[in-house]
């Protein structure tokens, strides 16, 4: 398939691959490589007191039978207040899902190929600025009419990074950093033909 450069004079296109940009949308694959990625960027760092962990004495409340009150054991039980917890957090809690690298790559073919059908994906020759300048590189995407967009760039220079940092909504990354979330969640993603090829090359 044939993908338009906008930052070309001519009108000259980029050929890439249609078994990864060109693949049927698939909810299911796409939820368990949003949901792993996630999930294995979480980390524990919850700490709570089960019933063990409570410094409370462990004597009997009261007498077992006799005073019409529910039988109780101990203080620190879960079902009192102030006792411990059924189940605690324990900071070494393991949040990872294992994903096969297939999957993943399959996941991120479809998420693109989504990108290009909803006219979400832009492709550019090159991103770059003269200067580290906030107000040059703000200009140079309102010029392409974006405003909340994931910029991925084969390689990032002092001035594009310097210049992007600050800006609201704009996240800059190279090719080997964009991840299945950033790119659902941007309303566009703009970018460079060098690193279009560079995915390709990674998702085959």
């Amino acid at each position: 398939m044939e993908l338009e450069l906008i930052d070309k004079e001519t009108k000259e296109n980029i050929i890439v691959s249609d078994q990864v940009f060109d693949r049927k949308y698939n909810e299911a694959l796409v939820h368990q490589v949003v949901t792993s990625y996630l999930s294995n960027a979480r980390t524990a760092t919850r700490a709570q007191k089960g019933r063990s962990d409570i410094a409370k004495s462990t004597r009997k409340p009261w007498r077992q039978k006799g005073t019409g009150r529910a039988r109780a054991g101990m203080a620190s039980s879960p079902i009192w207040r102030g006792g411990g917890k059924i189940f605690p957090n324990s900071p070494d809690e393991n949040y990872k899902k294992k994903l096969n690298r297939k999957m993943y790559r399959a996941g991120m073919s479809v998420i693109f190929s989504q990108l290009i059908r909803d006219n979400r994906l832009i492709v550019a020759e090159q991103i770059s600025v003269q200067s580290p300048k906030t107000k040059e590189f703000v200009e140079k995407i309102t010029k392409l009419g974006l405003k909340e967009v994931l910029v991925i760039s084969h390689e990032i220079d002092d001035n594009l990074y310097l210049s992007s940092r600050n800006v609201p909504h704009v996240s800059v990354v190279e090719v080997q950093n964009a991840d299945p979330v950033s790119l659902l969640k941007y309303e566009k993603t703009l970018i460079t033909a060098n690193g279009l090829k560079k995915i390709e090359e990674l998702l085959t």
